[in-house]
């Protein structure tokens, strides 16, 4: 068997993959990182998570010096978008952090393998690049491949007309209309890029909400604020079919009942992701999945495989970037003989759209499904000061608290800036803090935080600054 013999493999890249390693090399592990794509950082750092992001960013520059400015004072000429430098803009974000993430592999002397890896016997590893086939051996190998879109039966991708989240982040030009298949987190962000730079948007989602995993109250504001930017919306509709003729793209629509056609430059289809096992050999290796393809494992992250483990998209779970290196984390300290383990009750989710939304815990919706007694407090940012003073007043906090213990069990928030304000509410419930802790807590003023505060006094109707 060829050397080098290391105490982990990883194979995958992406959050889950290059933080397991990153964390076993500090735990003194020899490791080897095994990734199919040209550089490292996976979906998530290369077409996913942050190229996402930074066109998010770029375009609410824009959106902001059109709507907002002359409101401020300022005056400015005509403006206008060169989609060129803006993707370039995004590129750079993208390059200087798969540097960063190639810098601190290379400084933990991590082997990076550069190829597609597959099990091939207890402890081994192929690796089939284009110089050939090679095979690397260990005591402990961690599958972190994560996902890739899901296709439609009737809506496949094909890279041009019918397209996933990977081809959304690159257009070369800006389409007239838009359809987007999906209201869940990349069908709203990926639709609001591209309808603040001139699309016509149009969001079809089968549920009878947007963004699902919110309450109702907080989807239905949201929605009423993205149809106010210009984004269409219809909810409890699908996408039946497609028809291409003379040329041109018409999605079939049906929406209570009734038939509809929509002319359609480009259709992103957002309607969730898989587990990317392909090719991996598992059932050679005696590595089970359910019938959705995920890896079964247990609480360890083992697989069915003595000596091989899984995390991240791979597995059960929400398929976000920062539950995938918690479990790097947890796998890389239970390889190396410590307690590693992950809360997925303080898992925050966001979706990064303007506003954003943002929660942690159980929704009211999910509390009241599980028989449990709950009070509410909800505060809005148009009674905030430092919402007002920045354009940031759209939006609300709601905090869902046990009526008998008044614990935490769940935090949302619609704002500016949610994604960041989250991260109060996560501490609190990560040490079972109750409705009155977060309440008692000084908060800076005046600050989008407050509002976190008084929400929390509100679920015993204390709220100062509202009725």
């Amino acid at each position: 068997m060829t050397e080098p013999i290391f105490d982990l493999i990883v194979i995958g890249s992406g959050p889950g993959g290059y933080v397991c390693a990153i964390r076993a090399a500090q735990l003194g592990l020899k490791t080897a990182l095994v990734e199919k794509d040209p550089y490292l950082g996976g979906t998530c750092m290369n077409v996913g998570c942050i190229p996402s992001k930074a066109l998010l960013h770029s375009t609410e520059i824009y959106h902001h010096t059109v709507e907002t400015t002359k409101a401020h004072g300022i005056e400015t000429g005509p403006v206008t978008v060169d989609l060129k430098r803006l993707m370039e803009k995004k590129d750079g974000v993208v390059n200087r952090l798969r540097k960063g993430i190639e810098a601190l592999v290379r400084g933990r002397k991590i082997e990076v393998y550069n190829g597609f890896g597959r099990l091939a016997g207890k402890g081994v590893v192929e690796v089939q690049s284009e110089s050939g086939t090679e095979k690397i051996e260990a005591k402990n190998i961690v599958l972190a491949t994560g996902s890739k879109p899901a296709e439609l039966p009737f809506l496949k991708f094909d890279g041009e007309t019918v397209v996933s989240s990977d081809q959304a982040i690159a257009f070369e030009k800006i389409p007239e209309k838009l359809l987007v298949v999906g209201g869940g987190a990349i069908g709203l962000e990926l639709g609001s890029v591209w309808s603040r730079l001139g699309s016509e948007v149009y969001v079809v989602e089968f549920l009878p909400q947007i963004a699902p995993t919110f309450d109702p109250d907080i989807s239905k504001r949201a929605m009423f604020l993205f149809k106010k930017q210009g984004m269409k919306i219809d909810t409890s509709a699908k996408v039946t079919g497609l028809e291409i003729r003379d040329g041109r793209t018409f999605a079939q629509i049906e929406k209570k009942g009734e038939l509809h056609e929509y002319e359609a430059e480009k259709i992103l289809v957002c309607v969730g992701r898989k587990p990317y096992n392909e090719g991996l050999a598992l059932k050679e290796a005696g590595v089970e999945t359910n019938p959705q393809g995920f890896i079964i494992t247990k609480a360890n992250f083992g697989t069915t495989a003595p000596g091989v483990f899984a995390i991240g998209d791979t597995i059960e779970g929400p398929m976000l970037a920062h539950k995938a290196e918690e479990e790097g984390v947890a796998v890389a300290e239970i390889i190396a003989g410590r307690h590693g383990e992950v809360n997925y009750n303080t898992i925050p989710n966001v979706i990064y759209t303007e506003p954003e939304i943002a929660s942690v815990g159980i929704t009211e919706t999910q509390a009241k499904e599980q028989g449990k007694a709950i009070k509410v407090g909800k505060f809005p940012f148009s009674a905030n000061g430092r919402a007002i003073a920045t354009d940031a007043q759209d939006g609300f906090v709601k905090v869902v608290a046990d009526a008998e213990t008044d614990r935490v069990l769940g935090v949302q928030i619609l704002a500016k800036n949610a994604s960041e304000l989250i991260a109060a509410a996560v501490a609190h419930l990560e040490y079972g803090g109750s409705a009155e802790d977060i309440a008692r807590t000084v908060h800076a003023h005046p600050t989008l935080s407050e509002a976190i505060k008084e929400a929390a006094l509100a679920v015993d109707k204390a709220s100062i600054h509202s009725l």
